[in-house]
């Protein structure tokens, strides 16, 4: 994993949760079968409703089409990221979209270890509220050995939480991987 992410910015508003960022009647595609776990990204964020899909305009689909790729490497969210069930396929469906990191006010700590220990993404967390001040399409560089989300397109700079022990789990795919790489497991 690169140490800096460049990329559009998705912004979302406050609890959005598991069943917006994968409706449950998508959860019936094979993980690991590489062409069917692509509808897990085609239908990434697909009951977000309009008025909180790339806020502050409101609007903006997610993914385009077909594809089963986004646009947008980096989601801003709100408080209350990934509430709802416990669905390890939220983080998934998100990294197969193409979301590399999350930075969001909070989360519901069920998304937060589920992205970290399935290696799917980075949930980052700010020291304020960013889905307010990004806006749907800027350009973000997210760097990871600072801390520090900057704002291109607005040359804007934020601090973010540091992560701790978190980045080199998600790196390494996971946790069992992490634990298998580290030596704590054969």
């Amino acid at each position: 994993m690169e140490k800096i992410i460049t990329g559009k910015g998705y912004v979302l508003g406050n609890n959005i949760d598991t069943d917006q960022i994968i409706p449950a009647e998508h959860l019936v595609y094979s993980l690991t079968d590489e062409e069917e776990s692509k509808k897990y990204g085609h239908f990434a964020l697909s009951s977000v409703p309009l008025e909180q899909a790339g806020l502050p305009e409101g609007g903006k689909p997610f993914i385009d089409g077909d594809n089963w790729q986004s646009e947008y490497e980096i989601i801003i969210g709100g408080s209350n990221f990934g509430c709802g069930s416990s669905r390890e396929h939220a983080p998934f469906a998100l990294q197969k979209a193409g979301i590399q990191a999350i930075i969001a006010e909070s989360y519901a700590r069920i998304f937060y270890r589920n992205s970290v220990d399935g290696g799917f993404l980075v949930p980052y967390e700010s020291n304020e509220k960013l889905n307010d001040k990004i806006k749907t399409g800027d350009t973000l560089e997210l760097d990871f050995e600072n801390n520090v989300l900057k704002n291109v397109t607005r040359e804007q700079v934020f601090y973010l939480k540091p992560l701790g022990e978190v980045l080199p789990i998600v790196e390494a795919g996971g946790l069992f991987n992490y634990a298998r790489t580290s030596g704590m497991i054969s």
